[in-house]
């Protein structure tokens, strides 16, 4: 019996674990081979010997109010005091982390105002922005009133007012500047560059691999991020910034942080250039700060370094803007290539997962529910032989505590993941309890099955004695068997391969 019962486990694991590597996309990111040459550590910027150093001007600011189509914003104006002669101005774009002026950018406003640079933080526009959907194009269009506006304020030089893409900013600005002579400069600050699925993924990849999970779980990456989630929206995740940036014609800044692991590094930077190339654009630099993170900080304090390149190069404009070197800093490592994500089948779909997992559950309370009923009536007798109740509430309660594990356990490896924060203990050992879990909840199952079958080959009464017996053994089977599938998914049971 424990023979047959060992055998016949251990082939439904391994059957499990086949299906789960069958039925979905895997995920074998494609090594990066391309490299770009890093001219010189040093990253000051060329022909910038004539500009005012940050700290020169004292600082100081205002609120103004920007008309858009349907709504207000505010926006906090920095300029510096004294400064003679007609400056150049700058807009910040917010990524999708910030979205207020009192938060985002008081570094970098600050030390640029300090040196000469008007510089202008406007509130993200939110009654049109939300996780599920996203219109670059109109947000374009909303921060290029800010632009027009800086503009037009006294002692800043019309033609020399750019802008400034942090992240997801990166997929705005050069909306804002194809074809478009009011747009005086661009920076791009760790811009994704590519469209907001592939980073996502790449994103993922990077942070889990960051901190050492298993590689069954990288598999789930295309099947989570490459899924149509329920309820539909997210289109902005296709949207492609490469045509726009072919038709940027203003001297381009793009900086990268080295420790910036949710961006490709070095595809991006050869990315941008390849497009301004098609655009006819030779002005164009690149610098890389060591160990910086997404927002060029090291600590959590600015780069020191950035805001003084970023100052210079602003002012030493336009001949900062094919200035030598054009590529520098500290040597960029990207190890993988951002790439377009594979679909998942149709079955794991958004909706059809969630509906897989509703229908599951209520499966499974099909049998509590109707044990309650039979007691408020006052029927006490057994609706399940004595042998198969407790394997089948094993397998009932083992496969649905293990799926909200699975959902706990991913989450708290995404906390970890996203503060660059290690614990191999919790990492590894979190998910070999989450296998054992599930390995038990498929056995209890075998156990189950071999029970019946060798109830009925005695003459035994039947597994179920009642209509309400029947129907809690085919909900808790039919719950259970749903859920060992989606974990199996998911990537909980081990594959051959």
């Amino acid at each position: 019996m424990r023979y047959r019962i060992v055998l016949t486990s251990a082939a439904a694991v391994v059957g499990l674990g086949l299906l789960g590597a069958i039925s979905g996309p895997g995920w074998d990111p494609v090594p990066m081979t391309e490299t770009i040459d890093v001219e010189t550590p040093d990253t000051s910027i060329g022909a910038a010997e004539q500009t005012d150093p940050i700290g020169t001007y004292e600082v100081v600011t205002s609120i103004v109010t920007v008309e858009l189509a349907g709504a207000q914003i505010e926006a906090r104006i920095s300029e510096p005091v004294g400064a003679e002669g007609l400056r150049p101005g700058i807009v910040f774009v917010h990524g999708a982390g910030t979205g207020r002026y009192d938060t985002a950018f008081l570094a970098q406003a600050e030390s640029l105002a300090s040196a000469g640079v008007v510089t202008m933080v406007p509130n993200k526009r939110l009654d049109t922005y939300s996780t599920r959907d996203r219109d670059y194009i109109a947000m374009a269009n909303d921060y290029l009133r800010s632009v027009m506006l800086l503009r037009g304020l006294p002692g800043v030089d019309p033609d020399l007012v750019g802008v400034y893409g942090e992240s997801e900013g990166g997929w705005i600005v050069p909306v804002m500047a194809a074809d478009n002579p009011a747009v005086g400069f661009v920076v791009l600050v760790a811009s994704p560059v590519v469209p907001p699925r592939q980073q996502a993924a790449f994103a993922v990849d990077s942070y889990l691999r960051n901190i050492g999970v298993p590689v069954e779980l990288l598999r789930s990456i295309p099947r989570f991020v490459g899924m149509e989630f329920p309820g539909g929206g997210f289109a902005y995740g296709m949207f492609d910034v490469r045509s726009f940036q072919q038709r940027m014609r203003q001297p381009v800044l793009v900086v990268y942080g080295t420790g910036d692991a949710a961006m490709p590094t070095v595809q991006g930077a050869l990315q941008v250039v390849e497009d301004l190339t098609t655009a006819g654009n030779p002005d164009h630099t690149v610098r890389y700060y060591e160990g910086a993170d997404h927002g060029i900080r090291v600590d959590h304090v600015l780069v020191p370094e950035f805001a003084r390149d970023l100052s210079a190069w602003i002012q030493a404009l336009p001949d900062s803007g094919h200035a030598e070197p054009r590529v520098a800093g500290a040597e960029p490592y990207q190890r993988f290539v951002a790439a377009p994500v594979e679909r998942p089948r149709w079955f794991a779909e958004g909706d059809l997962i969630v509906a897989g997992l509703a229908g599951s559950i209520l499966a499974l309370l099909v049998g509590p529910v109707l044990w309650l009923v039979r007691r408020v009536r006052g029927r006490r007798e057994a609706s399940l032989a004595d042998d198969v109740r407790g394997p089948l509430v094993t397998m009932a309660a083992g496969s649905l505590l293990t799926l909200v594990a699975l959902v706990a356990y991913l989450l708290t490896v995404a906390n970890l993941a996203q503060n660059y924060r290690t614990n191999p203990l919790l990492v590894q050992g979190g998910w070999l309890g989450l296998r054992l879990a599930g390995i038990a909840s498929v056995v209890a199952g075998v156990v189950l099955v071999y029970r019946i079958l060798d109830g009925r080959r005695l003459g035994a009464l039947s597994a179920a004695r009642t209509q309400a017996g029947r129907w809690t053994l085919a909900g808790a089977v039919g719950g259970s068997v749903v859920l060992l599938c989606d974990l199996a998914y998911w990537g909980v049971f081990p594959a051959l391969w």
